[in-house]
């Protein structure tokens, strides 16, 4: 599965201190005729016409600074007639003189664009893009304030999913087996409480969204700038609409064509990597709780995980701090180095027996509250959306050890914990997506921005990702954190400015 990114791109500032489907198409919109003009003058089909040829209907919201608006999608892009979803979007207009629209995606999947824009905009789009673009979140289908996956209604269903631990010992076929019911039960209910919808939140989709968002926009080619996962989002839409592609960056890149094991395997390493330099780091201050240096702290953290296999720390609350949950703590501050001193406390506290902070940083990776209720359903939309985009490859017990086997040679001390996955081994729908390469071949320039340690989106993604695209263009920034536009140095920053004002195309790799 890919990496959940919203929250821990946004975690620098955290640490430092859901809609119905409705009903059919024509109750809401024109009638369709062979074809009509959209708000951009191109012609679409008549089935597509209402959608395209939409009006937005734009009202001042969140506090008079953002302009929100709802759109409306085909559920089923293939039946534009039958059923409608929503799309919820918030943008905050240019403070210039604005070239057009950009609409972002701040990755997941899952994550929500109208929060990421709402919340953070300074952190989503430097000054200049503000000045020169009316920035446009929105939240894909599935998501949020979008028609949204819904699965388990009582919070502490969600806990008991998220946070359960089985009594069986980690990897044996009783554990498996385990993971398999709570799986499957968690997908039922997604399927009773989400409906039809939970078929058609799949990525292809949501880029057919990105196109008729595109046109309500009155904008004739497509500026998008998609961290993590929605650098995928970027480079299907620009696979599917290679002429209506206008100024792409896709910053902390997936490789569309990469195998399940080699996602887990690389991501293992990814975050193996970006812990050793974390303790690197740590060995720097006065604080640091290993007492070893390198190889020696990285065992150490092993065996802790471990310790919380058979012994797990409980909370006041009941929950219990097992290695799976300790390991969303560990890697959640990983994505951004202004975050490790996070880690000095997580590690500090529970190898003293404390699993405070580890709840703290695990409820912030899903966005539980501290009255155990769920900000969003951002976790549900991860879930669905990657289980229609990644067919299971291991599905019995022998290739998730083998698998297993593997990723720990590769990754000693994390490795183990992205094993056994069995999220979607009994998903309601099947998968929608091939894995393959994506050359968008038409397309217009596309930058790709990858990050030499980027524990989540490692940069060997970056580099298969800007080397598919016929027309891909790499950004390397040499550094810590997961993304680099607008968190890491003025030379990727410019080259992401200049591109999307100036039209300029580096010649060849800055190297930042």
């Amino acid at each position: 599965m890919t990496s959940r990114t919203t929250r821990a791109v946004l975690i620098a500032a955290a640490l430092a201190i859901i809609l119905p489907l409705s009903g059919c198409v024509a109750s809401f919109l024109p009638k369709a005729q062979s074809t009509r003009s959209t708000p951009t003058g191109e012609k679409v089909s008549a089935d597509l016409t209402p959608f395209y040829s939409q009006v937005l209907n734009w009202k001042a919201c969140e506090g008079g600074d953002f302009q929100c608006a709802t759109a409306k999608a085909p559920m089923d892009w293939k039946n534009p007639a039958a059923k409608s979803i929503d799309l919820a979007l918030i943008r905050k207009t240019a403070t210039g003189t604005a070239l057009g629209s950009l609409l972002v995606n701040p990755g997941g999947p899952g994550g929500s664009g109208y929060d990421f824009i709402r919340d953070s905009l300074d952190y989503a789009v430097d000054k200049k893009l503000q000045q020169n673009y009316d920035i446009v979140g929105f939240d894909p289908r599935g998501v949020n304030k979008s028609s949204a996956v819904k699965c388990y209604q009582d919070p502490v269903e969600m806990d008991k999913f998220l946070f359960g631990n089985s009594p069986n010992p980690f990897g044996s076929d009783a554990w498996i087996a385990d993971q398999r019911a709570n799986n499957t039960a968690f997908g039922a209910a997604c399927l009773k409480y989400t409906g039809n919808l939970l078929g058609f939140i799949d990525t292809n989709s949501a880029a057919r969204d990105l196109d008729m968002l595109r046109s309500t926009l009155g904008d004739k080619k497509l500026n998008y700038l998609g961290y993590s996962y929605g650098t995928l989002l970027g480079a299907t839409y620009a696979e599917l609409f290679p002429k209506k592609t206008g100024y792409l960056v896709l910053d902390g890149a997936l490789d569309p064509a990469t195998t399940s094991f080699d996602v887990g395997a690389t991501q293992a390493q990814g975050f193996e990597s970006a812990l050793l330099a974390y303790i690197k780091d740590c060995e720097t201050g006065k604080d640091c709780p290993f007492s070893g240096s390198g190889a020696a702290a990285m065992a150490e953290i092993r065996s802790l995980l471990d310790s919380l296999n058979v012994s797990p720390l409980r909370a006041k609350d009941g929950r219990e701090l097992s290695s799976s949950v300790m390991f969303n703590a560990i890697i959640f501050p990983l994505y951004n180095k202004s975050n490790w001193p996070s880690l000095t406390q997580l590690f500090t506290t529970v190898m003293r027996g404390d699993p405070s902070v580890g709840f703290q940083l695990a409820d912030a990776y899903y966005g539980r509250t501290a009255d155990g209720t769920y900000k969003d359903n951002s976790t549900e939309a991860f879930i669905g959306i990657n289980c229609l985009d990644y067919a299971a490859e291991s599905t019995t017990n022998a290739s998730l050890r083998a698998d297993a086997a593997k990723l720990t040679s590769l990754a000693p001390t994390l490795g183990a914990q992205l094993s056994y996955d069995t999220s979607c081994a009994s998903w309601p729908f099947q998968p929608t997506r091939t894995r393959g390469s994506i050359a968008a071949d038409g397309s217009a320039p596309i930058l790709v921005v990858g990050t030499t340690n980027d524990p989540a989106t490692p940069y060997v993604w970056a580099k298969a990702l800007a080397k598919e695209l016929q027309n891909g263009h790499l950004i390397t920034y040499k550094g810590e954190g997961h993304t680099a536009y607008n968190k890491s140095n003025s030379c990727v920053n410019n080259a992401v400015d200049d591109f999307f004002v100036a039209g300029t195309v580096p010649k060849k790799d800055p190297q930042c």
